[in-house]
């Protein structure tokens, strides 16, 4: 039996897998029906909690979310989308503001053929966007009963404290969750933003415990390295020639041997780790099969012990993420290079 969980302070229970459905539609998954089939079976397993977004398969997603949730699922289910990324050419059908909020909600609300969004989540930061003009225009969502509650994802720990501030401050509906990325080979959330969010009560949703798909068993020592569309697509982040792809081969092998002493797969080993840690509400997994969904519902039953954990700390530190790019966000502080460069030219060049 599913034992259910707080969504931080919202009152809201949850199961500890989230059903991610990014890989139905267009950029998975093409088929409707086996997707709708997909997504029965996890409800029916004991799974509540379902998130998506509109920036997957450009709405196709929720689309196919809608579909299953249809004729009576959709009053049991905490539905969770997301707003933030590009959905046309034109320079306003993106981003953070409340002209792209108001008009955006009401897109998901018709894909996913519902009238409410329990949790409307900030796909990603936009520094240059005022934090309160966004939480304003979300407050009003939740006065107007079109959302339930308000969510980040991969927002730096200085950002989760704004929105507090904010929130406290200009009299606006509080951030309820963030949605990191944290798995076995990216732990660098450890530091300071799970803490935050323990500190805040904040619920935590956390994206690729599987890594990217690192730690779904196919990549081993001595295996041609498996051929998929995202690794197609993120060829840096799966080339296993890099120092650090390297580093995370190492790892991952380690990390196969001792689930394999444990009388565990390593899916179940990876996911059973995040969902361990006390600031973890739920891990989002993301099947696009009916066989890869099997695979990941038993998760939530392990339990590590304190030496299969302190194993794991040996195999890839604690706050240790050993690869940049697993991060999930880089600030413009960093990826710019204007914003950490004087734009007067120097008077000498060292």
């Amino acid at each position: 039996m599913t034992e259910y969980r707080n969504l931080g302070r919202t009152g809201v229970k949850v199961s500890p897998l989230c059903l991610g459905t990014m890989m139905f539609g267009a950029r998975g998954n093409t088929d409707h029906d086996d997707s709708v089939r997909i997504i029965h079976r996890a409800l029916d397993s004991g799974i509540n909690f379902v998130d998506t977004a509109d920036v997957y398969s450009a709405g196709e997603s929720e689309t196919v979310v809608g579909k299953a949730l249809a004729g009576g699922r959709r009053d049991d289910v905490v539905l969770a989308t997301k707003f933030h990324g590009a959905l046309g050419d034109g320079p306003n059908e993106r981003g953070n503001s409340r002209r792209w909020i108001i008009q955006e909600v009401e897109n998901s609300l018709r894909r996913l053929n519902t009238d409410w969004i329990d949790l409307y989540q900030v796909h990603r930061p936009e520094p240059d966007t005022d934090f309160d003009e966004t939480l304003g225009a979300l407050s009003d969502l939740v006065h107007q009963g079109k959302i339930r509650h308000i969510g980040t994802s991969t927002f730096e720990p200085s950002a989760i404290v704004e929105g507090q501030w904010i929130a406290e401050r200009r009299g606006r509906e509080r951030v309820a969750t963030e949605q990191p990325p944290y798995s076995l080979l990216a732990r660098g959330i450890e530091r300071e933003m799970l803490p935050v969010a323990q500190r805040y009560g904040l619920g935590v949703l956390s994206w690729g415990p599987l890594a990217g798909g690192w730690l779904s068993g196919r990549f081993r020592k001595g295996v041609a390295q498996p051929e998929s569309s995202r690794s197609a697509q993120q060829t840096e982040r799966f080339d296993i020639n890099s120092a650090e792809n390297a580093a995370k081969l190492d790892a991952t092998e380690s990390l196969a041997l001792l689930a394999e002493e444990s009388g565990l797969t390593l899916v179940e080993l990876a996911v059973a780790f995040v969902i361990e840690h006390p600031a973890v509400t739920s891990a989002i997994i993301g099947p696009r099969t009916y066989e890869q969904l099997e695979s990941q519902l038993r998760a939530d039953e392990v339990r590590l012990s304190r030496d299969v954990l302190d194993r794991i700390d040996e195999i890839v530190p604690p706050g240790t993420n050993l690869s940049g790019r697993d991060a999930g966000y880089v600030p413009p502080s960093i990826a710019d290079p204007s914003r950490r460069r004087r734009s007067a030219a120097p008077a000498r060049t060292y």
